[in-house]
């Protein structure tokens, strides 16, 4: 089943007013979001992956995947760069494994089933232990009409993370967020904030894909607990770290990023 986001949209309820994206170009600006970094894939790509502890890194399944050839990309080809801005890290990290949710099928049809199973886990070869550098605690899955934020990376702004504050959960389809935050070619992977009591950002989603209702722009999330969960156990489980992971044949190229949806 296809999603159809024409039909979502129509019940939905006036959501707020989604705020512009705010570069963080500095440390200062940036200063509560250094365990948000890039993922450089094979040197020639990259996602938005998040730290939620010091060794583990949370973005989306399909970003482990070179798109030509439906591989896996090794693990060895993944690094981690922690709240990347204008070439430079706040921390560097190899990647020792990356393993995408047990039940994410890379070439299956753009429906719920891939999109919600769409987050991977990254474990990094060392702990990043940073006093700026704090993990990002995980919560629960939040209701229709709350309100989120976002920080990614994209294309068209590469050197350094961008903030959206403000933005709204618009609907919620058999584990699927359907959000109004604004993303591209790049923003995969990307943590969906939501603030709690505490003031604290807590991540609520990935970011998977960007979608099109007529003309208004979605972008499309998991519903982050039970698949997280399911992944965390997967990890727990397995005795061979690494299996699996095929090497890309030399001199492909590979273009990583959210991926268009037509509903």
């Amino acid at each position: 089943m296809r999603l159809r986001l024409a039909a979502i949209l129509i019940a939905l309820a006036a959501p707020s007013i989604a705020q512009p994206l705010l570069s963080l170009p500095s440390r200062e600006d940036g200063r509560n979001w250094e365990a948000v970094g890039r993922l450089e894939i094979a040197g020639e790509a990259f996602c938005t992956g998040a730290l939620i502890d010091e060794r583990t890194v949370l973005t989306a399944a399909h970003c482990l995947f070179d798109p030509r050839t439906g591989l896996r990309v090794p693990a060895s080809e993944i690094q981690f760069r922690a709240g990347w801005r204008n070439g430079r890290a706040s921390a560097y990290r190899r990647v020792r494994r990356a393993e995408p949710h047990p039940g994410y099928v890379y070439d299956a049809p753009s429906d719920t089933a891939r999109i919600r199973n769409d987050i991977a886990l990254i474990t990094l070869q060392h702990p990043i232990r940073n006093t700026t550098l704090v993990p990002f605690e995980t919560d629960v899955q939040p209701e229709a009409g709350s309100s989120v934020g976002v920080v990614s990376y994209a294309h068209d702004r590469s050197e350094a993370p961008s903030l959206q504050e403000t933005c709204s959960i618009l609907s919620r389809q058999d584990g699927v967020l359907v959000l109004d935050c604004s993303v591209d070619f790049g923003a995969s992977g990307s943590p969906v904030f939501r603030f709690g009591p505490d003031g604290q950002p807590r991540i609520v989603s990935v970011v998977s894909a960007m979608a099109a209702s007529g003309d208004t722009p979605v972008s499309l999330g998991t519903d982050l607990q039970q698949p997280l969960a399911v992944l965390r156990a997967t990890l727990a489980d397995s005795v061979s770290p690494g299996a699996g992971l095929e090497r890309m044949t030399a001199g492909t190229r590979r273009a990583t990023g959210a991926k268009f949806l037509k509903p």
